[in-house]
């Protein structure tokens, strides 16, 4: 009975790919069958049948308990400084199944990213599994049913991991000359290559048909965010994978410095509305921090302090339901980065300046009151010091908040490997960010004190002016129009496209030049008193989700079409 069993097991696999390759155990060379051979915990052999089994049958309740909960657990009590067993040691307990190895390996690797740091060896062996694993669910018959927890974070690791090879990489000093030798193969080969990481997330997106759903979600034809992706009939692997790899592909733009390029991957995704990416609390505050930071280091303060401000409302309400010590330390470190950068959009958002006025009312009536409070408790300092135009003040909000850059490439050939500047080649792609954004700080600098004396004046000439600034005549002009260009920013209000914008005056003070005459007026702002509602609207809205029953996470429902049995 029990034979008849396995045997049926075997016969209804059905979520693997068509063309199975041999078995993970059937390996010629000595280390694998050393590594077959290795002893494992009894807690570990129960843990891998069970979790095969679930995923074999498609329990997306029991899979995600398994993943979040049993996982974490299990590597706090046996392996907290050591790595899981190896994926020929446990593959016997999966009925060989080469899918599940695939994804066992995806979580071995994530584990030994988290508690050590990974030899070359390993972070090569990380690239080929995942290279295997995307290329099987894009290309094969997968029909598997995972959570859309352990679907983000395939992505959001296997992206982290391509900016830990390329801190590696840039950090030459130290390494010997077989490791040089194995990184150059490695580059020759493609691991990790910006190119090649940006080909896999694209590729499954486009296998997805993720856009077209999109598409036809936006006209009112299927309910894809509705039903968290999940389908009954297939599925929801390649689907929600290409969702994410939307995410995935704006953040690799973002870590490259293509900030537009960015924002226009994620045109099939609605940002100003609830949608996948806001039912996984570490892809709302992925999205949220990248795309902020995208608006950020393209001028769109008022845009860039949105998105903060509505990721940060939602870190504050839900870190005390987090699952996971390591997940909450990851929101954490997030929320005090949209800290300092929500700052300086404050900041920059009203023309350099935070005086009061209408720059002021124009950056606070995007904030929520309770992170309005805290901005002011963590960083109401260092506002003051920006506001002032202390140049130091970005400079070290900006290090501390901005992403860690990278370049796409190493470093050139033939460069010394033991001068400073080749130990430290990885930090280039952030000095030029960092030269990118002091440079439009810098062009700021002198305007606090420029908008200071024109409040005392409705009218003074050029040369009056020139003179108590100390500058020349045509360098006050310059500033004036420096002045012009940062009293508006442009402004989503939603649409297709997150580049789309309208032209929104920020500042508190209307300056005019006609020849040598300067005249100045006042900018009253108007209390928007509709904004104040709409807020709490929204807000009350949000609380009445969080209180609502859960839905099911596999819809079992009669799908449209589907007759009673």
């Amino acid at each position: 009975k029990a034979t008849r069993s396995l045997s049926r097991a075997r016969a209804s696999r059905t979520w693997e790919h068509p063309e199975r390759p041999a078995p993970f155990v059937a390996m010629a060379d000595a280390s694998a069958i050393a590594k077959a051979n290795e002893p494992v915990p009894d807690m570990v052999k129960q843990f891998v049948a069970y979790f095969y089994r679930h995923i074999r049958e498609k329990n997306v309740y029991e899979t995600l308990s398994m993943y979040e909960k049993s996982f974490g657990a299990i590597s706090e009590r046996y392996f907290k400084a050591s790595a899981w067993p190896s994926v020929e040691a446990i593959a016997k307990y999966a009925d060989d199944d080469h899918v599940f190895c695939l994804l066992y390996k995806e979580m071995y690797f994530r584990h030994v990213y988290g508690k050590a740091t990974p030899t070359l060896e390993q972070r090569r062996e990380s690239w080929d599994n995942y290279a295997n694993l995307f290329s099987v669910i894009t290309h094969g018959n997968v029909n598997m049913q995972l959570p859309n927890l352990w679907l983000w974070e395939m992505i959001d690791e296997f992206i982290y991991q391509f900016q830990s090879f390329c801190q590696f990489r840039g950090k030459l000093a130290g390494k010997s000359k077989e490791e040089l030798k194995a990184l150059e193969e490695c580059d020759a080969k493609g691991v990790w290559a910006a190119d090649a990481v940006i080909n896999f997330l694209a590729q499954m997106a486009e296998r997805s048909g993720i856009a077209t759903v999109l598409e036809a979600e936006r006209v009112g034809s299927m309910k894809f965010s509705e039903t968290e992706g999940y389908d009954y009939a297939a599925s929801n692997v390649l689907r929600t994978l290409g969702y994410f790899s939307l995410v995935g592909m704006a953040r690799v733009r973002i870590l490259l410095g293509d900030y537009e390029g960015a924002l226009k991957t994620l045109d099939p995704v609605d940002l100003d509305k609830p949608g996948l990416f806001t039912k996984v609390a570490g892809a709302w505050v992925s999205t949220s921090y990248h795309v902020g930071f995208a608006y950020f280091m393209l001028g769109r303060y008022t845009d860039a302090a949105r998105c903060f401000n509505s990721s940060l409302v939602f870190v504050n309400r839900h870190k005390v339901a987090a699952t996971r010590p390591y997940s909450l330390d990851l929101l954490l470190k997030k929320q005090e980065q949209m800290y300092a950068l929500c700052a300086m959009a404050v900041i920059l958002g009203g023309n350099g300046s935070s005086n009061g006025g209408a720059s002021a009312d124009c950056a606070a009536r995007l904030l929520e009151e309770g992170v309005a409070g805290a901005l002011r408790e963590k960083h109401g300092d260092d506002m003051a010091r920006m506001a002032q135009g202390v140049v130091s003040a970005f400079d070290e909000a900006f290090s501390f908040a901005c992403p860690k850059f990278v370049t796409p490439g190493g470093p050139p050939a033939g460069r010394d490997q033991s001068a400073g500047d080749a130990a430290n080649y990885n930090e280039e792609a952030y000095r030029a960010q960092l030269k990118r954004f002091i440079a439009e700080v810098s062009s700021r600098e002198k305007l606090p004190t420029l908008r200071s004396l024109l409040k005392l004046y409705t009218s003074i000439s050029v040369p009056k002016l020139a003179d108590l600034m100390e500058i020349s005549p045509d360098a006050l002009r310059e500033q004036l129009e420096v002045l012009r260009r940062k009293s508006s920013v442009t402004e989503w209000r939603g649409g297709a496209s997150a580049l789309d914008g309208v032209e929104v005056h920020v500042a508190d003070l209307e300056v005019t030049v006609t020849g040598d005459a300067i005249k100045t007026k006042d900018v009253v702002s108007q209390k928007r008193n509709g904004d104040y509602f709409l807020r709490h609207i929204a807000k009350q809205n949000t609380l009445m989700e969080d209180l609502a029953p859960a839905r099911a996470l596999v819809y079992k429902g009669k799908l449209p079409g589907q007759t009673a049995a």
